[in-house]
């Protein structure tokens, strides 16, 4: 995990032949935005020559917060000096922004502590209403864990309340709804639940609590994967897209880490010899994603 071997790999994504139909937009971390190709083009030159928007990763991960280590509970670090980082990432090319809150079920089911829940949608609040004012679009993602052996109900009702407050924050700190991104999690049975929810029953659970939830005038939610497979996350998007009795008031599309690249650096290996073959996993995965975001599958 050199960087020599992250600007490889990175540049093996960005070049893969036809990633542009199927991908909007790239999430860097800071060390991306300022890299290059090996021929001294910078990366985010080449994302928008290739129309991709470049995005950066703004929050400086988990910590602990006080006084619920019992409950595994985190708040994520990073509003410090983030106006002034803003502006500099705009003035790199980058166009928007992503922080991610973590938040669990918890052992009883019912969802994060009110101190949990009161820090990460303020945070989440606070760092799209700084974006917003250095000219980032803010995605805004809070995710919520699948450990536990819950079942599907109990993570819709967690789903449901987290999401409530999520904008209850942003409409306190006068964030434009028209001008975010939501990413959260998809409403799925716990990764130790022994009777997990089918595909279509996690469509149309995600889809339910969506409407409960997310304002119509958010103009998009692209969802994360979070412990799904690569097929599991592709299935559960169609089916969202495809099966909706309504018309979906906002796009729903994806924002995929693991279910994008998973089979990618497996096939590459850290080898130049199998860059093409990764190149055409990737392709394969996000041309399935795509038309999943539009139920074509």
């Amino acid at each position: 995990n050199s960087e020599s071997s992250r600007q490889a790999l990175r540049e093996l994504l960005f070049t893969t032949p036809g990633f542009e139909k199927r991908c909007a937009g790239v999430i860097l971390y800071e060390e991306t935005l300022f890299q290059t190709c090996v021929d001294g083009t910078p990366f985010v030159e080449l994302l928008v020559s290739k129309n991709i928007l470049p995005g950066i990763k703004v929050d400086k991960g988990v910590v602990a917060i006080p006084g619920c280590e019992d409950r595994g509970e985190t708040t994520t670090a990073g509003l410090d000096g983030l106006e002034e980082r803003c502006a500099t990432y705009y003035q790199k090319g980058a166009r928007f922004a992503k922080w991610r809150g973590v938040l669990t079920v918890g052992k009883n089911g019912k969802g994060p502590s009110e101190r949990c829940l009161a820090l990460n949608c303020d945070a989440l609040a606070n760092y799209a209403a700084i974006c917003q004012k250095n000219g980032l679009v803010p995605i805004v993602e809070p995710e919520i864990l699948t450990d536990g052996d819950h079942d599907i109900a109990v993570s819709q009702a967690v789903t449901t309340v987290v999401l409530q407050r999520v904008f209850e924050s942003l409409n306190k700190a006068g964030v434009l709804l028209e001008g975010m991104v939501l990413k959260p999690n998809m409403v799925t049975s716990g990764v130790d639940c022994l009777k997990k929810a089918d595909a279509a029953t996690v469509a149309k659970l995600t889809v339910e609590t969506l409407r409960r939830t997310v304002p119509p005038s958010v103009p998009g939610i692209l969802f994360l994967s979070g412990g799904q497979t690569e097929d599991e996350a592709t299935s559960h998007l169609n089916l969202m897209n495809k099966n909706s009795p309504l018309t979906n008031p906002w796009t729903l599309s994806f924002s995929y880490g693991r279910a994008l690249q998973a089979t990618v650096l497996k096939t590459w290996g850290g080898k130049s010899e199998n860059v093409q073959a990764a190149q055409a996993a990737l392709f394969e995965r996000a041309d399935a994603n795509g038309k999943a975001s539009l139920g074509e599958l």
